[in-house]
């Protein structure tokens, strides 16, 4: 069973498809059949997923060198060849498994939060399709097949986002999310057909072995392969929410918040960590674009966190949680560790997914309240969203032994082994590298802060709001929570070099270039007391109450109100957008108006007035052709009978000697 799931890994990516496809043409009257077909292929795909990844644990290493390749020619022609197909290695088999995982609890999920929603199937079909487009992006072999699923991800959260579509909001959001991608997205595609054109081949394994010896197989200069993966990096930026095209992200909350579950936990968010990380190679190669990497995402991470300190909105905290978790990710890599990104990626879907199906239970029962200033003692009335939020808000501050802890610790060790290389081609930027290791160290605190804040708020004290009547969710909501909880406590484990060689995650993934990094205690401890530094502020301001966030507002009122205001970022790209596209709009406008139709109009209309003239000329009677024949007979006469016979006039019309 499991050989013939590492075979056949293409059929979990199609489950889904075929979902997707019965639900548009036959269950789509059928709401409940729709969840059926649905979850049951999400379902199946899972436990693919699982067989596929038992099978590549047990073959030890011998995927991360060798992985399996199944594919076959999807078009070709003179100096192209583009192959379709499936790459199985450690570095997809824990992907599928985090994605099918999921996807399959949001499901489940959704069988509560969506009850009675018109759109029903409608978004049972759209969830489906989104599970396929990631699903087929993480097994891609080549950088194409990668684009085309990409692109397919950044329609569904199109679909998904803009679900209620008759609100203006969730429309906005939706038309947001997707010009902003389509930014970065067109820089990917430029660095792809650059890829393409240099090296002859877009097959990741190929490149792989290509790209660190680019100067035997291109004239690209270091200079050149940098601009590359610089351009490159445009499309990650877009899609997994880096400064500066972070904000559609926050946006993206208008849309069902199982829908925020799935793009902010294992799918869309994560898919440019993951592009980076299959091309990772190309960044090591040139370290100048690895460090470019390693400072967005360090900092990313903190902007996003110190906007996180002071927002209102449950599921807004969360979002902007999620676009520093994502410089965490890019942070590693750019670190040169594809096993802590990937780690990470993977405690926190677990732990993020976890407390946005908590923020949905939420919501649920305050009736779709989203001021977490209207909360408050919630602790009495859910009790299994209290516990398993909780877990949530350890883990993702870092706190032995949950998930977050062994994830984060690793990303903060690689970044000082980073600072602290010597006689190493990377050595001169070592400086740099611990400014970005203070930059994530108090990126950890931040977290535990803000997430503590909005816990504490949200459900310790009493119930503001006393017309809400809040009460536990059901079944079907309260089993994904439980499950997610289970692994943001154990999921972290899988880290852990006691483990043995070949089991530790490390291993599973890939052991890089700068992944000799060991157990720094001095590290682990001092992040822990941030951490708990953060918790300790966030309850003796919030639980306590023994310093006012009141008085603390007004004591910074600049610091606030740009944090509130999200640094103004947003109203920063409407000014642009008002001020200088419009106006070049509106310039090129009139100058293609004025000018360009002016010209085109102006010679149509000669042309027009020349035609009248000449359409005189053409009576149509004989009389007077023979007369303008005899007229210019008698002209011709008279210039050969008074012109000098030297002349040149005379020599033009024949006479002369």
């Amino acid at each position: 069973m499991i050989d013939f799931a590492l075979h056949n890994a293409w059929l979990i990516p199609l489950l889904p498809a075929i979902a997707f496809t019965l639900i548009v043409f036959v269950f789509k009257p059928l709401p409940k059949a729709s969840a059926f077909v649905s979850i049951t292929c999400m379902l199946t795909s899972f436990l693919l997923a699982i067989l596929v990844g038992i099978g590549v644990i047990q073959a030890g290493g011998e995927f991360v060198e060798h992985p399996l390749k199944q594919v076959v020619t999807w078009f070709s022609m003179e100096g192209l060849k583009v192959e379709m197909g499936v790459q199985i290695d450690p570095t997809s088999a824990m992907m599928l498994f985090v994605v099918t995982l999921v996807a399959s609890l949001v499901q489940i999920y959704s069988l509560g939060y969506m009850h009675g929603d018109e759109g029903f199937s409608r978004f049972y079909a759209y969830l489906s399709l989104f599970a396929m487009s990631m699903l087929g992006l993480v097994i891609a072999p080549n950088l194409l097949q990668m684009f085309v699923f990409w692109e397919l991800v950044g329609l569904c959260s199109y679909l998904l986002i803009g679900f209620w579509f008759f609100k203006y909001s969730a429309r906005e959001a939706a038309k947001k999310a997707f010009i902003t991608t389509r930014t970065g997205d067109f820089g990917l595609l430029l660095g792809i057909l650059l890829l393409q054109i240099n090296f002859g081949t877009l097959d990741l394994m190929q490149l792989g072995e290509m790209i660190p010896n680019f100067q035997q197989y291109t004239n690209l200069t270091v200079g050149g392969l940098t601009a590359i993966a610089m351009i490159l990096f445009l499309g990650p930026i877009g899609k997994s929410g880096q400064f500066p095209l972070h904000v559609w992200l926050p946006d993206a909350m208008e849309g069902p918040t199982p829908v925020s579950a799935l793009i902010h936990a294992a799918t869309m968010v994560v898919a440019g960590v993951f592009l980076v990380g299959r091309s990772l190679i190309l960044f090591q190669t040139v370290e100048s674009a690895m460090l470019f990497v390693a400072i967005m995402g360090a900092f990313t991470a903190l902007f996003a966190a110190c906007i996180a300190l002071t927002q209102t909105e449950m599921k807004k905290i969360l979002a902007y949680s999620t676009v520093s978790q994502l410089g965490y990710m890019m942070l590693a890599l750019g670190a040169g560790s594809l096993t802590a990104s990937m780690f990470h990626l993977m405690t926190h879907a677990f732990f993020k997914a976890l407390m946005f199906l908590g923020a949905g239970s939420v919501l649920h029962a305050m009736h779709n309240e989203a001021n977490i200033w209207k909360y408050g003692g919630l602790k009495k009335y859910m009790p299994i969203t209290y516990w398993t939020f909780l877990i949530g808000c350890l883990a993702i501050a870092g706190i032995f032994p949950f998930a977050g802890f062994f994830s984060k610790d690793l990303i903060l060790e690689v970044t000082w082994a980073m600072s602290t290389l010597s006689g190493h081609s990377h050595s001169h930027f070592a400086g740099i590298y611990t400014v970005l290791y203070i930059m994530a160290a108090l990126t950890a605190m931040m977290t535990a802060f803000y997430m503590f804040r909005m816990f504490f708020i949200c459900f310790h004290g009493e119930l503001r709001d006393k017309d809400a009547h809040p009460h536990e969710s059901p079944f079907s909501m309260a089993m994904p929570l439980v499950v997610l909880a289970t692994l943001s406590v154990v999921g972290g484990w899988v880290g852990w070099p006691g483990l043995g060689e070949g089991q530790a995650f490390g291993y599973f993934v890939r052991l890089g270039e700068f992944e000799e990094v060991h157990a720094n205690w001095f590290l682990i401890i001092s992040s822990t007391v941030l951490a708990l530094i953060g918790i300790g502020a966030a309850a003796l301001i919030y639980l306590k109450k023994a310093v006012s966030h009141e008085e603390l507002a007004k004591k910074f009122p600049t610091l606030y109100k740009l944090s509130f205001n999200k640094f103004y970022v947003d109203e920063f790209y409407l000014w642009i957008i008002h001020n200088i596209i419009d106006g070049l709009g509106k310039f090129l406008w009139w100058f293609d108006i004025t000018i360009v139709d002016g010209i085109v109009d102006g010679v149509g209309k000669a042309a027009q007035g020349l035609g009248s003239v000449l359409r005189k000329i053409q009576t149509g009677k004989l009389q007077h052709y023979a007369l303008v024949l005899f007229a210019g007979l008698v002209i011709l006469v008279l210039i050969m009978g008074f012109a000098d016979p030297s002349s040149a006039t005379l020599s033009l019309l024949g006479g002369g000697r």
